[in-house]
């Protein structure tokens, strides 16, 4: 989802290979690769960085980088803001590092099993990810470590400041840099997964002025209801506007028509969508609203035409895409 990533190497455990290459092969993840991981952090880390230098897990050498960004996967929110931010700090000072007020103090124990000393919260941050180096910094950095740097150490910008001379610029993350640890924090990622996708709704209208000023007030209603974001579009094979919004993951429709068939542009939209792939990871939600004028078309064809989109409405359910129709009859007053 971020263009200006050029690869992205993904270092998984021996047993957890063929999991993760279908996982790829399904998604059609293009500039993803895998490697095998060690035994500790640091000899995974290690393993990534060497697709770039050497021949041990790849038939053929990768462009060398030259910023490398290194980040967990039990951080699986971490926003393009930050990431930029730490990768124009790594470019300026060699490396560069999330960070984060501690939530709690830190203490130290003595050998009874007494308190030995507290540290002063407001003097310490939490070291997150993502990190980001300058990658001849942080490639020479693991080159130079030693086996016990490898199997015991855990915090890559003391690597490059240890070896390397390279003192890291601190970046103050964000909230959302927490660690997916434990089974309840699946919950949350969850109920913090579904919150995001609720927050932005694209209403698609037409140029007719009845159609175009249902959408407004749509929109004017969302923005002051629900606090979602509302974007009125026509929709068009061609519309640069709707494809932005289809790569930007927008996981919300609403299509607003007054034509006799609106079945067809409900197919045009989920033809759009699937190429898009977006339905692949989250269910997406296309709601068709039919504005039918009681002089031109009879209240049987408007039901006829919800009959259409309800047996389509289950066709593309397979396909993780979730259609609902909804018919609005009105007559035009001739008064004035």
């Amino acid at each position: 989802r971020i263009s200006w990533i050029s690869k992205i190497i993904v270092v998984v455990s021996p047993e957890n290979i063929e999991t993760m290459k279908s996982i790829i092969e399904k998604y059609g993840h293009e500039r993803v690769m895998i490697v095998e991981g060690g035994i500790t952090r640091h000899r995974s880390i290690f393993n990534g960085l060497k697709v770039f230098a050497e021949n041990e897990f790849s038939n053929h050498l990768l462009q060398k980088p030259e910023v490398v960004i290194i980040h967990d996967a039990v951080r699986p929110f971490v926003e393009e803001d930050i990431l930029s931010k730490v990768v124009l700090a790594a470019k300026e000072h060699g490396a560069a590092g999330a960070i984060r007020p501690l939530v709690s103090t830190v203490i130290a124990s003595a050998a009874d099993g007494c308190l030995d000393h507290s540290l002063e919260r407001a003097r310490y941050r939490a070291s997150e990810m993502p990190q980001a180096f300058l990658f001849d910094v942080i490639y020479e950095a693991y080159q130079q470590c030693t086996d016990y740097d490898l199997d015991y150490g855990t915090e890559c910008l003391h690597l490059a400041l240890k070896y390397c001379n390279t003192n890291a610029k601190l970046v103050e993350g964000t909230a959302d840099l927490w660690k997916v640890t434990y089974k309840r924090d699946l919950y949350a990622a969850e109920s913090i997964i579904k919150d995001n996708l609720s927050q932005q709704v694209c209403v698609i209208t037409y140029v007719k002025e009845a159609v175009a000023q249902v959408g407004f007030l749509l929109h004017e209603y969302l923005k002051s209801q629900i606090k979602v974001e509302a974007v009125s579009v026509s929709l068009s094979k061609s519309d640069s506007h709707l494809q932005d919004l289809f790569s930007g993951q927008c996981y919300n429709f609403v299509c607003i028509n007054d034509k006799k068939y609106a079945i067809q542009e409900t197919q045009q939209l989920v033809d759009m969508l699937e190429k898009s792939n977006i339905p692949l990871l989250y269910p997406v939600v296309l709601i068709s609203v039919h504005l039918g004028v009681s002089e031109n078309i009879s209240f049987s064809i408007g039901m006829e035409e919800l009959t259409r989109i309800k047996k389509f409405a289950r066709e593309v359910k397979k396909k993780n895409i979730l259609v609902y129709g909804l018919l609005i009859q009105y007559k035009v007053s001739n008064s004035f």
